[in-house]
């Protein structure tokens, strides 16, 4: 008997590991060694029109320490995440719990709020370029026929960022209605018939029973969203030119190592600032998770 179990359980060790080969290949092959190639080539110059490299220690680090565009990449990046992470989360929960109930058409509306996800960053972005277009955009048309000044939406440094932040959570609000529906559907029904026999209001049900429960799908959603907006680079690069007045306002730390690495041909100072990007990420991850450990425990 005991042969038996112990060779089932390596049967099924066997099978796990093939069943999630492929993902971890891929891992290792397109994120892995990626990420450590981005870390080696940090400490290195590439030589003249980016032929040979040259071992420069850390002196790309403290090229990057002393160069203003880094530090304004930085904040500009910290200022876009901050601006699309809370707005589309919190959109995106509401929008969930609206069409979670007993709602006439919600499959429609669920398929109209996805949309955006499905198509390509490209074609939503130029989409974007042209309502945002200073002469003949339709938000510019519709301010002008109500009385309005026409608004430079991507070259006013104002609010560049801001215009490039609406397109982020107008393009990521569906993926996450989608992830909190499905933490919304985990929800077993009998607490909201209990909390309506003790007279709770909708209000209340959502802060008392919906927030708690969905909370480890909101901790997930939370940490990718972050995630994907600090890595915001297709949208700036296909808004914002170097010639734009508000390149230094907009212009994001992915963006900078695009620069640096293919237009100038400095892929070691490139690398130093996408392992810049990395640091942050990770840092930010752990806090988050350390974050959620305490938001578990505490309820």
């Amino acid at each position: 008997m005991q042969r038996r179990i112990s060779k089932q359980m390596r049967n099924e060790w066997y099978w796990g590991w093939f069943l999630i080969a492929p993902t971890i290949l891929g891992l290792i092959v397109l994120n892995i060694i990626p990420i450590l190639q981005s870390v080696y080539l940090s400490f290195f110059k590439s030589g003249d029109f980016g032929k040979g490299n040259v071992f420069v220690g850390l002196d790309n680090y403290r090229r990057m320490a002393d160069d203003p565009q880094v530090w304004h990449a930085v904040i500009n990046t910290f200022l876009h995440a901050l601006m699309v992470v809370p707005s589309s989360i919190a959109i995106a929960l509401v929008l969930a719990v609206m069409l979670n109930g007993k709602r006439k058409g919600k499959s429609i509306y669920r398929t109209i709020y996805f949309i955006p996800m499905v198509a390509a960053p490209a074609a939503v972005t130029m989409v974007w370029k042209w309502l945002y277009n200073s002469k003949f955009g339709l938000i510019n048309v519709l301010l002008t026929k109500l009385g309005l000044p026409k608004v430079e939406w991507t070259s006013n440094p104002d609010i560049a960022l801001v215009s490039i932040a609406v397109i982020g959570i107008w393009s990521v609000i569906g993926y996450n209605m989608v992830l909190f529906l499905a933490g919304l559907q985990e929800i077993p029904k009998d607490y909201y018939e209990a909390s309506d026999i003790d007279g709770a209001g909708k209000a209340r049900q959502f802060f008392v029973i919906t927030l708690p429960l969905v909370s480890p799908t909101l901790f997930f959603v939370l940490v990718t969203s972050i995630i994907q907006a600090m890595q915001v680079f297709d949208v700036i690069y296909m808004m914002v030119e170097v010639t734009n007045p508000a390149y230094d306002k907009t212009v994001s730390l992915v963006y900078l190592f695009y620069n640096n690495s293919f237009k100038y041909s400095d892929k070691g100072y490139g690398s130093a600032i996408v392992t810049l990007l990395l640091a942050i990420i990770m840092i930010m991850t752990v806090i988050q998770t350390k974050t959620q450990k305490k938001w578990v425990n505490y309820m």
